[in-house]
């Protein structure tokens, strides 16, 4: 299994990028192609994935620097932490879509349909209901988008630390 995983390790850095910018545009597609609006949590997941995506390119230029092969290893706990912290974030809120521990305040259940009189409402400056965080509007083998990202962040943590041990075997 680590020698299929290799090419993946070598260029850990990279697959990280591409992986967080590929989540954050299946998040983007289902937002604009099927209508799915986000909703607090969803937006925390996102913001996961962009500090992923930052530290995959700031890192892939540090460890290229003079010296910087010394930052391989701690660049990839660092995003295995990240990918952690994703996994963290997507569990809770696929709990609170199966109603095992309430969200946050800030996105209480109710109506999540929105209207034109709803938009006229929005464009004339009165605040907007985002949608809820403990409905899960999509579901695919059982598991919701929350319920993805969280199994999905899991396994590429793992694969951080397995590519962070990796470079620790090199030195």
């Amino acid at each position: 299994m680590i020698d299929a995983l290799r090419p993946f390790l070598e260029r850990w850095r990279l697959c990280a990028v591409v992986i967080a910018a590929a989540m954050l545009a299946t998040a983007h597609a289902f937002e604009t192609f099927g209508g799915l609006a986000p909703c607090t949590l969803c937006l925390r997941q996102r913001e996961v994935y962009w500090a992923i995506l930052g530290l995959g390119l700031v890192s892939m230029v540090v460890v290229r620097m003079p010296g910087g092969p010394r930052w391989r290893q701690a660049t990839c706990w660092a995003l295995a932490a990240l990918f952690l912290l994703s996994g963290g974030v997507a569990l809770y809120h696929a709990g609170a879509e199966w109603k095992f521990w309430p969200g946050p305040q800030a996105c209480a259940s109710g109506d999540t349909t929105v209207t034109a009189a709803d938009m006229a409402a929005f464009l004339g400056g009165e605040k907007v209901k985002p949608p809820a965080c403990d409905q899960a509007p999509w579901v695919f083998a059982g598991l919701s988008m929350a319920g993805w990202n969280a199994a999905l962040s899991l396994v590429f943590a793992g694969i951080s630390a397995s590519a962070a041990l990796r470079e620790r075997s090199k030195r």
